[in-house]
């Protein structure tokens, strides 16, 4: 995505925004606040975050700083986010707006904070790390590790009651419910979590366990236990979740179509 395109994508979420306040006069002053008085969607992101975040220990306008300097120091921070807003936008018929995941959609707030805490994880900073995990926990009701990699083009639907281990990967262009869990099996230690490739599309309920690879364009069933690898490009249901097909969509994830094809 260059330069032009995200100015684009910028300047739509502020038309979406003065919109707002013009046709909801008592949201006016919530929607300048998160959107209309920054320049940059960077900075409208770190306000949301911070706001979202706060607590009686670290104020908002401290954690707005820590979540500005994360994304000073990482660009890419900001492209994924954009890439990651995109994708609710083309995944989730209900998005209308640009504007919608930024100002409401917490599974989306939820991974922009992660990648903030990302981020301190590996400057080990890991109390402030755990701390931000903790309070996106409490307020966005989606639990995942700082250590945690989520690669650009992620969209969680919905996102209440999703677990993400410490050395789970989650490569680009993938999709999940409500209710998944990528976990580890039991108490064993170093690198437990599963790898979930690009194109992978993981349906409401669904947990995968254990230091196990899901294949590119691969696709998880509604309530599926994953124990074991599953090819690329290959459907898996049941518990434990068994191969009942093959996939000819090279990224489920951007279908978004959770029946099965035989």
């Amino acid at each position: 995505m260059d330069m032009t395109e995200r100015d684009t994508l910028w300047e739509q979420i502020r038309a979406e925004a003065a919109e707002g306040a013009w046709r909801e006069p008592m949201l006016a002053s919530f929607l300048h606040a998160t959107i209309l008085n920054h320049k940059t969607f960077e900075d409208a992101l770190g306000f949301q975050l911070a706001s979202k975040l706060e607590s009686a220990t670290l104020p908002a306008m401290s954690l707005r700083d820590l979540i500005q300097e994360a994304f000073d120091s990482e660009r890419q921070l900001g492209q994924f986010a954009r890439e990651d807003l995109l994708a609710v936008h083309g995944r989730d018929p209900a998005c209308r707006k640009f504007s919608q995941p930024l100002l409401y959609f917490k599974g989306y707030l939820s991974i922009q904070a992660q990648r903030a805490a990302h981020h301190y994880w590996h400057k080990d900073r890991i109390h402030l790390a755990l701390f931000l995990q903790s309070r996106i926990s409490e307020v966005f009701a989606v639990d995942i590790h700082p250590a945690a990699q989520l690669g650009k083009g992620c969209f969680i639907d919905h996102a209440t009651g999703v677990v993400i281990g410490e050395t789970a990967v989650v490569d680009e262009n993938v999709s999940m419910l409500h209710g998944v869990t990528l976990g580890g099996t039991g108490k064993e230690r170093g690198d437990r979590h599963p790898k979930i490739r690009r194109g992978v599309l993981i349906s409401t309920g669904a947990k995968v366990l254990g230091n196990i690879e899901v294949g590119e364009g691969a696709k998880i069933a509604a309530g599926a236990v994953v124990l074991e690898d599953v090819p690329p490009h290959t459907t898996v249901a049941g518990i434990p979740a068994h191969p009942i097909g093959r996939e000819s969509i090279e990224q489920p994830s951007l279908e978004m179509d959770h029946r099965f094809k035989g």
